[in-house]
């Protein structure tokens, strides 16, 4: 399939970039971090963006969503990468739509669905339980109880754990840490007894939480998927997570080399702009190059998993690799190539590394993609 756009994705997209420039540009960002908002986002921005159908573009219109595949979910996160819009719309819309979509039961989609297209429900997925992403290393146990399940663990960098009405929980109910069976998918109200949630503000100014479940109930209605098989359906939840990021990450590199090269073109030193020497130049360009590289690579993993959802994961690897290299070098390039002005506050452009640094952490860094995809290829 042709690496470009079709006709509605472009509308789209031009729908997208002018209602975030206008209604979340990057100084609705900062002022939530300097208002120190309890949320972490914008509600009623969100509630606007629900209405425009973003919160359920992953899901059917028979329960009221737009139904317009992860290609236009990540049109959307590439926007919002470019305006450090903060939402719930990757927590949510992306994860945990995909979960529901593809292993969920027909009473949890009949009653959730509805409800995240609507923007009525948030969402949290909680996975990671250690400094680094490991989905394998889950060590949180689910104990058989009867008939039911008690959950005993604790979870940390849960985005929009703090906020979410429902927790998609990731435990151990066999094997050992390390192991990839014996792992199951629960869905837990976040006021459960014995669920308790302390928020964590991080350097980009968003939010995400330490969760700890001491004997939290969990019955087989709770269950998402198989019971100790719940492995290979988590991955792809987080796939669609790490094409979602990616798409964000790329949205953010090449607003940061917008405002570079806008800058270059500016600056003037020695009485002419600084865009005209040529050691920028050649920077600007491998710059440019790499970003090409890594739109390609965002878009290939997004069609990936609209037409081949279970054999998608090493193309969003890929995917979500590209793009935490690039964005990384995008934002020190542009903080180097404004000088000193790059390291103030009072610029932009420190949001941008700031996020960079957060996202390319979240479900696995370039070293841990390019070990997955070593182990895959039989290395």
């Amino acid at each position: 399939m042709p690496l470009v756009l079709t006709e509605e994705q472009q509308m789209l997209r031009d729908s997208a970039r002018g209602f975030l420039e206008e209604k979340s540009p990057v100084s609705a960002h900062r002022k939530l971090r300097d208002e120190k908002s309890e949320d972490g986002f914008d509600r009623g921005l969100w509630k606007e963006m629900a209405e425009m159908g973003w919160a359920g573009i992953l899901i059917g219109e028979d329960h009221g969503g737009a139904d317009f595949g992860f290609v236009g979910a990540g049109v959307l996160a590439e926007e919002m990468g470019r305006t450090l819009a903060a939402s719930p719309f990757l927590s949510t819309s992306v994860l945990a739509a995909t979960a529901l979509n593809k292993i969920a039961g027909d009473g949890h989609k009949q009653e959730y669905l509805t409800k995240i297209a609507t923007g009525e429900m948030l969402f949290a997925l909680a996975v990671d339980e250690n400094r680094k992403h490991g989905p394998a290393k889950t060590a949180m146990a689910a104990q058989k109880s009867g008939n039911a399940f008690k959950l005993n663990g604790d979870k940390t960098f849960v985005a929009d754990g703090h906020v979410a009405d429902k927790i998609i929980v990731a435990a151990r109910s066999a094997g050992a840490p390390g192991e990839n069976d014996g792992i199951t998918l629960f869905l837990v109200d976040a006021k459960a007894n014995g669920v308790t949630v302390e928020r964590t503000q991080m350097i980009d100014s968003r939010n995400a939480a330490r969760i700890k479940f001491e004997n939290v109930d969990a019955d087989g209605d709770d269950v998402l998927g198989e019971i100790d098989g719940g492995y290979m359906a988590l991955e792809g939840v987080l796939n669609a997570g790490r094409a979602g990021l990616a798409a964000e990450l790329s949205g953010a590199a090449q607003a940061a080399f917008d405002m570079t090269t806008n800058y270059l073109k500016e600056r003037k030193q020695f009485g002419k702009t600084i865009g005209s020497f040529q050691a920028l130049q050649h920077r600007a360009a491998h710059l440019y190059s790499e970003i090409e590289l890594m739109k390609s690579a965002n878009l290939k993993a997004l069609q990936e998993l609209d037409q081949n959802f279970g054999m998608a994961g090493p193309i969003c690897s890929v995917a979500k690799a590209k793009a935490g290299e690039v964005a990384k070098l995008a934002s020190q390039e542009a903080v180097q190539m404004h000088g000193g002005i790059g390291m103030t506050d009072e610029f932009d452009v420190g949001f941008y590394m700031k996020r960079i640094r957060v996202a390319q952490e979240m479900f696995g860094d370039v070293g841990f993609h390019a070990d997955r995809i070593a182990a895959l290829r039989g290395y």
